[in-house]
């Protein structure tokens, strides 16, 4: 079974190189990639799955005008991530409403979906798949959508892993940002502009590059991808983010392991510290990643492997054979957050959240 997921894997590998070649390409379907449009009690949701469905399930749900090739792309291309996570998960990636490849045209008058109903819609896409309690991975808008959905279904959810994640109400500066961000799209869809200041959301500037510093692959594809977004889809997704309540009380009440990610250049990274402050210690871990922005899984997804190892040792997810590690480790999941693992050759930063937040 495994060996058949790697021959798909490098086969996926090869399309790709190809895609990357030729822009005329929008996007590529590959044999274990099952395509499904859900019908739920918001409207219609596409998900797209890989890998053997009698596995637990992990969920992903992508940030602001991204989908699971744009934003989690780069994880699973990482080797050691993707055999980590497809030995021991079937992946469900959800796509925000009309962020799916060859998304219908959305109408003025399409009704907009709040972050609650973004929400339900995961425990409808559950229902439809026979799924109980899933692993979730969300960057940023993404991780926020399913941290409320954590909340409101805490049975269904065994553990988070959240990028750049949001918990609170937007501040003025960023209600006004994205209003100003609403107001472009409504008039000039996903023009250049619109690109710019999406990658500036994402990436480090490092990776967009500089006079001197051209911009890496990572950023080309990515506007790529934005130019495939339909304006009218991305802002109903903004218009709902920009409208999101505040869940931090809601996090206190949350015993599931979480790990969180937050690149040191992210403009969320002080809501990701302040996320980790209101978890609860004994279940949760912060992961900062140096020189990286907001969407840790494709600028910096090497980083995320051995974090991801330690985290999902404490569900038993994990091979013998790879990790030689002593389970009764500090470094476990269970205690991570009180001792200080600090692997700074892969530029990363892990300390005890008493270290990273001030009373």
């Amino acid at each position: 079974m495994e060996y058949r997921y790697l021959m798909e894997y490098l086969a996926l590998m090869g399309l790709l190189r190809f895609f990357f070649r030729d822009n005329s390409i929008n996007h590529v379907f590959y044999d274990g990639l099952q395509e499904h449009i859900v019908k739920t009690g918001c409207g219609s949701v596409s998900v797209s799955i890989f890998g053997d469905q009698d596995k637990p399930g992990l969920i992903t749900y992508p940030d602001l005008a991204l989908n699971h090739v744009s934003c989690f792309q780069g994880l699973l291309f990482c080797p050691e991530a993707f055999s980590l996570l497809l030995h021991n998960f079937c992946i469900y990636h959800i796509s925000p409403p009309g962020h799916e490849f060859g998304a219908a045209i959305v109408g003025l008058d399409d009704p907009s979906l709040s972050v609650d109903d973004l929400a339900d819609q995961i425990a409808e896409v559950l229902d439809h798949f026979g799924l109980g309690a899933v692993m979730c991975l969300g960057v940023t808008a993404g991780a926020y959508i399913l941290t409320l959905f954590a909340i409101k279904y805490s049975h269904r959810v065994m553990g988070l892993i959240l990028v750049s994640p949001l918990c609170k109400a937007p501040s003025w500066t960023e209600w006004l940002c994205n209003k100003v961000l609403s107001k472009l799209l409504h008039i000039c869809g996903m023009c250049g502009l619109m690109k710019e200041l999406l990658l500036t959301r994402y990436f480090s500037k490092v990776a967009r590059g500089s006079v001197d510093i051209p911009e890496s692959d990572i950023i080309q594809s990515c506007r790529r991808s934005l130019g495939e977004r339909q304006g009218r889809s991305v802002l109903k997704f903004l218009e709902a983010i920009n409208g999101r309540p505040d869940i931090t009380e809601g996090l206190r009440k949350l015993k599931c392991p979480s790990l969180i990610f937050v690149g040191e250049n992210s403009p969320f990274y002080y809501e990701a510290l302040h996320m980790t402050s209101k978890l609860d210690r004994r279940f949760s871990t912060l992961v900062e990643v140096q020189e990286c922005g907001s969407v840790v899984t494709e600028e910096r997804p090497d980083a995320m492997v051995i974090p991801l190892e330690y985290f999902l040792m404490g569900f038993s997810l994990h091979r013998p054979s790879r990790l030689n590690l002593d389970p009764r480790s500090p470094s476990s999941p269970r205690s991570i957050s009180h001792e200080l693992f600090s692997p700074e050759s892969m530029g990363l930063k892990l300390k005890p959240i008493k270290t990273r937040i001030h009373a």
